[in-house]
């Protein structure tokens, strides 16, 4: 079986293949892109393993005239940069000694030892320069059927780092087939190993949550994660009940928001590490879900995207139907635009002037933002 594609193709890509190979050693593209080339879904990192040592990879980009960067030379790694792209070369490597994230490791000649420290068979697939896939797990019949699979032992797996557990969760929300379930063994492997997540960052937590929640349908996987207790230890006191729902709502024209899908879920988060804007965002949303606020008055409030997962996570958890019109409403008050100011009210000043400027906005927005000036001040 061969792959190919553009990014395989490119240049700056199999400069650097050849660049290994030309010296004699071995140079492979792996994971993700042989992954995502192999199903149709875009590549956007190029990873190369070989089994050249990293200072010898420093010493052949350079004698090429290429930039190398040691972005991770205790494991490995070196960013050979061509053309203005980085690309990760890493050494073949095995574990000698796992304790969570940090793993020594001992660089190695083969490449089915590198193969059997990865997270999960359709993750260890490698291809040659030529496009040629090298399957040494047999991950290509679990890629095929969708089925996410750990690597070998996958309570060992799990030990060696707590954050595959999300990542078994994520990529079956993104690459696992719905229909035909999760694998059964990795289920066990995670409800038995979930306590072991609490020494996972805030950080790491958040970047898993974060491509879960904007899967094309995470209703599955947080369900299975519900199932498991893993998703009390992510976000204790959370529900996906209302998720599916939610799913079925999105319109196909609009991305996923994982924050509206994490509002829909709730429970505490204070596991997660947001950005001061997504909490923002999240507070607005959580603030408005129990008001009666229309449509077109959340548009005016808080402008079309948000507003529009307001309404989206209002029916998703009352489990009604989406108001007729509604985004078409939403856009009607987002565009819409007080008439008045201050100067308009010359004859008054300081808490008498604010609180007469709410009233006759208030009156604007009960017309359906339709009162002109005139009207409002006559």
């Amino acid at each position: 079986m061969r792959i190919s594609g553009p990014w395989l193709e490119s240049p700056a890509t199999q400069h650097v293949l050849h660049l290994l190979e030309g010296a004699g050693y071995q140079a492979l593209v792996v994971g993700g892109c042989v992954r995502n080339a192999l199903i149709g879904v875009p590549v956007t990192d190029v990873d190369i393993s070989t089994n050249a040592r990293p200072q010898t990879v420093i010493a052949l980009a350079e004698a090429a005239g290429l930039r190398a960067v040691p972005t991770g030379l205790e494991h490995g790694t070196v960013t050979l940069v061509v053309a203005g792209e980085g690309f990760e070369v890493t050494t073949f490597r095995r574990d000698v000694q796992t304790h969570g994230r940090h793993a020594t490791v001992e660089f190695s000649d083969y490449l089915a030892e590198d193969a059997a420290r990865r997270d999960f068979t359709m993750n260890a697939l490698y291809a040659r320069a030529d496009g040629q896939v090298i399957d040494p797990l047999g991950g290509l019949p679990d890629l095929e059927a969708r089925r996410l699979r750990f690597v070998g032992d996958a309570p060992a797996r799990i030990r060696e780092d707590y954050l595959r557990i999300l990542r078994f969760f994520r990529f079956h929300a993104q690459y696992g087939d719905p229909q035909s379930g999760l694998d059964a063994e990795a289920l066990a492997a995670c409800a038995a190993g979930a306590d072991g997540m609490g020494q996972l960052s805030a950080e790491r937590i958040t970047a898993e949550m974060r491509k879960l929640l904007a899967a094309p349908d995470p209703a599955p996987a947080l369900a299975a994660m519900g199932q498991t207790g893993v998703l009390a230890h992510v976000l204790p006191g959370a529900s996906p009940r209302a998720v599916p729902v939610l799913v079925h709502l999105e319109p196909a024209s609009l991305a996923p928001d994982w924050l509206c899908r994490l509002v829909v879920l709730g429970g505490v988060i204070d596991r997660l590490r947001l950005t001061k804007a997504e909490f923002r965002a999240l507070e607005h949303l959580r603030d408005r879900l129990g008001t009666v606020q229309t449509a077109a008055e959340l548009g005016y409030a808080l402008g079309q995207s948000l507003a529009e997962s307001v309404v989206l996570a209002r029916a998703a958890l009352l489990e009604t139907p989406l108001p007729p019109d509604w985004r078409a409403d939403i856009a009607h008050g987002a565009r819409a635009q007080f008439p008045l100011s201050a100067r308009d009210l010359p004859h008054l000043q300081g808490p008498a002037l604010g609180a007469e400027l709410r009233r006759l906005e208030r009156v604007w927005i009960a017309s359906n933002f339709s009162m002109s000036k005139d009207a409002l001040l006559g």
